[in-house]
């Protein structure tokens, strides 16, 4: 139980107030944009990730050669966007600071770069893919099979640092049981996370690489605890040859990254609303609202300034009567490409400070709003 509790509470410490859009780590805006890149080139360092038969390719120099190559195409077509990586030369970095650097930086999305491997002198498995937090989506396995040794392999980087039982609570990359705390945690950024993730395995596909292994939820750590979206992929096979010479090449690797370029330029477009053109709003006599506007909040008061409690935020549109709401009205607003649901709304911040503590018993990550002339801001 102790271990629960621990894990519970290094939970809190990093993730978001659910569906949260960044509200509480940006000045509020009009519109999302995507502003901030975190590239993880994995391993490094005393930790060299997966080696080749012959020793002279390790998987940590192939992924910074890769995620240089990534970052230089971002900063120079992307001017607008800020690029961090983890690491930008052969030296160890914590799986917990990666994931410190990433929240840190407040980025709008979590790159980590890999390299596959199996044990002994197989070599038939080949092909990239691409991973993001959750349980294995096989419904014919559960948690713990199909890619756990992948996982496992990762995850075991903790073991390389001083000290680790005590820093990750207990924490065993070796125990099935200690995947159990990652499903008490709501993935607020799951939907996202997949969106880019799909368009990574579309884009490699033809690529460097014969086959796409393709998209699944799995529980690597580092992308448990970094509060965006997030996406690990795993870049061929280091033991299987022509995966492995892809890895070696300049042409190989450039394809890589150019590849991942590729989704990463579409995905801003989409995040950012596919132009800077504000959407119109619906005609007065419109009898269903525009979704591509806020609601009009129930309540009006104040010069136009309401507050509120905001319970969800979502790409979708979803119907004031769905469950998740549990009989409240809610009020929809649309900030770039996600639309924030707010409910208890009032003129009066004293009421909805009265109404917080119930809420709250039902959403544990909501958080007090306020709302004025559809620009949304935390009240603290």
């Amino acid at each position: 139980m102790n271990i629960i509790r621990n894990f519970l509470a290094a939970v809190s410490t990093v993730t978001l107030f659910l569906g949260s859009g960044y509200a509480f780590c940006q000045t509020p805006s009009p519109r999302i944009k995507l502003t901030t890149v975190v590239i993880d080139p994995g391993h490094g360092g005393k930790d060299a990730g997966c080696v080749s038969p012959s020793g002279r390719t390790m998987e940590k120099t192939v992924v910074l050669d890769i995620a240089t190559l990534l970052a230089e195409k971002i900063r120079s077509g992307c001017p607008d966007v800020n690029v961090v990586m983890t690491r930008t030369e052969d030296k160890f970095v914590e799986l917990q600071g990666r994931a410190d650097i990433a929240n840190k930086a407040k980025a709008n999305l979590f790159i980590s770069i890999h390299v596959n491997s199996v044990d002994g002198k197989k070599t038939g498995p080949n092909g990239y893919s691409v991973h993001i937090l959750g349980q294995y989506t096989s419904k014919k396995k559960d948690l713990y099979a199909g890619n756990m040794d992948v996982v496992r392999r990762e995850n075991s980087v903790i073991m390389l640092e001083d000290d680790y039982t005590t820093k990750y609570e207990g924490f065993d990359p070796s125990d099935p049981e200690s995947y159990i705390f990652m499903n008490l945690m709501r993935n607020s950024f799951l939907e996202q996370s997949l969106k880019f993730a799909r368009l990574v395995d579309e884009e490699m596909k033809g690529g460097a690489f014969k086959s796409s292994r393709g998209i699944s939820q799995d529980p690597f750590y580092v992308l448990w605890r970094t509060a965006m979206p997030s996406v690990l992929v795993e870049c061929g096979f280091m033991s299987n040859p022509d995966d492995r010479e892809a890895l070696r090449s300049s042409s190989g690797k450039e394809r890589i990254a150019s590849d991942l370029y590729k989704a990463f330029l579409k995905y801003k477009k989409d995040y950012d609303g596919g132009s800077s053109e504000v959407p119109a709003a619906p005609a007065a006599s419109a009898a269903v609202p525009d979704v591509r506007t806020e609601d009009k909040p129930a309540v009006q008061e104040n010069s136009g300034v309401v507050y509120g409690i905001q319970v969800i935020a979502s790409s979708k549109v979803m119907s004031p009567t769905d469950r998740f709401f549990k009989g409240y009205e809610p009020g929809r607003y649309r900030v770039g490409n996600l639309y924030r649901y707010v409910i208890c709304r009032s003129g009066d911040l004293s009421e909805v400070r009265k109404s917080f503590s119930t809420v709250r018993s039902s959403y544990p990550d909501c958080y007090i709003v306020k709302i004025d002339n559809g620009e949304i801001s935390r009240v603290k």
